[in-house]
């Protein structure tokens, strides 16, 4: 039938209405997909280097060379991954590296001592970095450091360490390594002379059993991993850790906190032991693409849950307990933000590291 009056209305819209949501949904796959497909295009073929701000043979080395053989096959486009260790200035040369030269296209990342937010904030001696703008891509997990003395050294306890000088070897200020002993000089009456320009706590391992030094601090799982024996065989004494609480293995041996003598010392030496939050941390330079840290943070945890990675880890005698890159970034940020009231006495209490 004709109508008179008015236009004459359209055909039914929802074939049409069908065929274009159909059509913009394929679209729509296509565009999501494209950031992955551009990543795997842009790895591929390509190498990828962990920077290792410690020495050969320390863990830090030891795990970052376990990434380097599993992390790569969670990255679009598998590409190769190595480890390159830049020692110096106690973990400082590499980290400015990381900050002011290292390429920012995805291809260099970096594993630091967890105390270089530390040393920004109390410290600063060649510091040419801002932790906070580091893109942080997560952390293996915390672990307690350790200080301890040979036994040859006469110092079993913190009471001994109180009445008697003992050696201890360090890399450089910036190191968690070198911090601690000297917060314990000079906030807690110890008697660490310590002694630097080690490239490694390799380096400084050596040189303990060759008489050269009496004592060091560090990782508790890295002493479990790679002199276990001067544990069972007693031939270190430990006086004192470094955490947020005692190691299950460790606990009639006090914390650093433990040691504090009222409720400002305490506070300070909270700070003073944040770096141990952080674990293991790994980062990528600041200005490196969004969509790649996005990508690499991806990989990372991916990595923490590879059966590959969690046994090869086993082996070592290190413990994974995976924090993300969000989590470091907060951390980083409290150490760096700290009440500057605290920061004044923990600057204090570090002093000039007594060294020779």
């Amino acid at each position: 039938m004709r109508r008179e009056n008015g236009p004459v209305p359209p055909a039914s819209p929802r074939p049409v209405e069908g065929r274009g949501r159909a059509r913009l949904l394929a679209v729509c796959a296509l565009l999501a997909g494209a950031p992955a497909f551009a990543q795997e295009d842009f790895f591929r073929g390509k190498t990828i280097t962990i920077v290792n701000s410690t020495g050969n043979g320390g863990g830090y080395y030891n795990v970052a060379q376990i990434f380097a053989r599993h992390m790569p096959r969670h990255i679009p486009g598998n590409p190769a991954m190595i480890v390159k260790s830049m020692p110096g200035g106690g973990n400082v040369l590499a980290t400015n590296f990381m900050y002011t030269s290292a390429p920012r296209d995805g291809t260099h990342i970096a594993t630091i001592n967890n105390s270089i937010p530390l040393h920004q904030t109390l410290d600063g001696r060649g510091v040419r970095f801002d932790a906070g703008k580091f893109n942080w891509l997560g952390s293996t997990g915390s672990y307690n450091s350790v200080a301890y003395a040979w036994h040859a050294a006469g110092v079993k306890n913190v009471a001994d360490l109180r009445q008697k000088e003992i050696t201890l070897g360090g890399t450089g200020a910036g190191s968690s390594i070198v911090i601690y002993p000297t917060v314990a000089n000079n906030l807690l009456g110890a008697k660490f002379r310590i002694v630097l320009g080690y490239n490694s706590t390799t380096e400084i391992d050596l040189a303990m059993e060759r008489g050269e030094v009496q004592s060091r601090t560090g990782s508790y799982t890295d002493l479990l991993s790679e002199r276990a024996n001067w544990v069972t065989e007693k031939k270190i004494d430990i006086l004192f850790q470094v955490g947020a609480e005692r190691h299950p293995a460790l606990k009639d041996i006090p914390l650093m906190t433990d040691l504090a003598g009222d409720d400002e010392q305490r506070a300070i030496l909270k700070l003073v032991s944040s770096p141990i939050a952080l674990g293991r941390p790994y980062l990528a330079p600041p200005g490196t693409p969004p969509e790649r840290v996005a990508v690499l943070r991806q990989a990372f945890q991916a990595t923490m849950r590879d059966p590959g990675f969690l046994d090869d880890m086993a082996k070592l005698g290190h413990e994974v307990d995976p924090k993300s890159g969000e989590y470091i970034a907060r951390i980083v940020a409290e150490t760096i933000g700290a009440p500057p009231s605290i920061v004044a006495k923990a600057k204090t209490a570090i002093g000039e590291t007594q060294a020779r």
